[in-house]
């Protein structure tokens, strides 16, 4: 039998907001958690398979923070589409679904000071090479930061 796993704090923090969520009776709120969730848990089964590169490994606090901000990232790249083709409900549904998600992966996010005084160090460590200090960059606020934001400021801070 499988052994069971420690829940994350974002997981126990979606499954109390969906039970919040029924009890109002906010049905957009509610399966937007669920969708959340399940992406969560659609990454902890992906594992299971022999053919994933992550085969076998636990998941952990960032993978679920990840999938989070995967389900982010989708949304955004939607409502330009939708928005495009003349489909505004739509596009509002997924703003409101993006603003309900964002609200988990901001508590993890640098914000940014921190973020300054991160590639500050390392450009301070590796010198002034774009090049060099982006991918450090990239890896040291994986889950973090977005990635648009860190080139922005990295670019800045290099020239």
């Amino acid at each position: 039998m499988a052994e069971l796993r420690q829940e994350f704090p974002i997981e126990r923090q979606l499954r109390k907001d969906i039970q919040d969520a029924q009890r109002a009776r906010d049905q957009l709120r509610l399966d937007t958690l669920r969708m959340a969730l399940g992406a969560i848990h659609n990454l902890e089964v992906a594992r299971t398979d022999r053919k994933n590169p992550e085969h076998g490994q636990p998941l952990t606090e960032a993978d679920s923070l990840r999938a989070v901000e995967q389900e982010v990232k989708k949304r955004q790249q939607a409502i330009p589409y939708y928005k495009q083709g003349g489909r505004n409900e739509l596009a509002e549904k997924e703003q409101r679904e993006l603003e309900i998600l964002q609200t988990y992966i901001q508590g993890s996010q640098l914000n940014d000071d921190e973020l300054r005084a991160v590639v500050a160090r390392l450009v301070d460590e590796h010198g002034k090479d774009f090049k060099r200090v982006m991918p450090l960059a990239i890896k040291e606020t994986k889950g973090r930061a977005d990635g648009a934001r860190v080139q922005r400021l990295v670019r800045e801070m290099t020239q």
